[in-house]
């Protein structure tokens, strides 16, 4: 078995190299991430935003979350996909949360599952890793707290909060997380979080400290109409070339340049 786990993402941080992870909500760019090796493949919440034109995660459903995740890990062969467990999942009772993680697994095909994480949810957490499923904590910005955290802010900044975050961080780990997210804090504190942990810092937003990177991959592209967020290097404007290819096509069927008689049968 060729298929990037956890033991794959831990040997990699400890070896010194660093670790790719990009979002995927369909089969089209599962294939395509898959093809080109990257480590971790989240099927995000993100989808609420990036692919059914929500304003927030908050309305993505588990349903939506085990769909999509189908679609990816029916295209991908060698990388690790990790389930997003979408709000109210996993607040309502210990039990309710490692039910909607194993459908995860079970029903969406995933490898893992990512979960929001604060300090009051760290029993949930160690009971979803109890029964066999391994977990990726997400830490510091958590969308699905956004209203709780004053909006699209960064984390951290003051001492006690940047204590809370390493703590939690640390006892992450000892609960049994085989990585942690950590989402727009200072670098100086990734760096600090990244110094105490002996398992993988995957960062957003957090610097250059981190063990690994993530971005949502339709922004490093430059898909989406909206702006980025700061932390997203756009890497190519791709919604400017499919412009320019539907543009194309509106001319050439307008002037009945298509179908010319290469594109039809005779």
């Amino acid at each position: 078995m060729n298929k990037k786990l956890p033991q794959f993402i831990l040997k990699k941080m400890h070896d010194g190299e660093k670790i790719v992870m990009l979002t995927a909500y369909d089969a089209v760019f599962g294939a395509l991430l898959d093809e080109l090796d990257v480590d971790m493949i989240l099927v995000g919440d993100s989808l609420g935003n990036v692919i059914s034109g929500f304003e927030t995660t908050l309305p993505v459903t588990m349903e939506q979350m085990i769909l999509h995740s189908q679609y990816v890990t029916r295209s991908v062969s060698n990388t690790m996909v990790i389930g997003d467990m979408p709000f109210m999942s996993f607040s309502e009772s210990q039990s309710q949360a490692v039910k909607n993680a194993g459908r995860l697994i079970k029903e969406g095909g995933v490898n893992a599952v990512k979960i929001e994480v604060g300090l009051s949810n760290i029993d949930t957490v160690r009971s979803i890793i109890a029964s066999g499923i391994p977990v990726m904590a997400h830490i510091g910005f958590t969308p699905q707290s956004l209203y709780q955290q004053g909006g699209y802010k960064v984390q951290g900044r003051s001492e006690v909060d940047a204590n809370n975050l390493i703590n939690l961080a640390v006892t992450l780990q000892e609960t049994g997380c085989f990585s942690v997210l950590v989402e727009m804090i200072p670098s100086s504190l990734a760096k600090k979080i990244s110094d105490k942990l002996s398992i993988p810092l995957i960062g957003i937003g957090a610097g250059p400290e981190c063990d690994g990177q993530v971005l949502v991959t339709h922004d490093l592209l430059g898909m989406l109409e909206n702006s980025p967020p700061r932390f997203v290097k756009k890497m190519v404007d791709t919604r400017s070339l499919l412009k320019e290819g539907i543009r194309s096509f509106i001319s050439e069927v307008s002037s009945r340049q298509f179908p010319d008689s290469i594109h039809e049968f005779k």
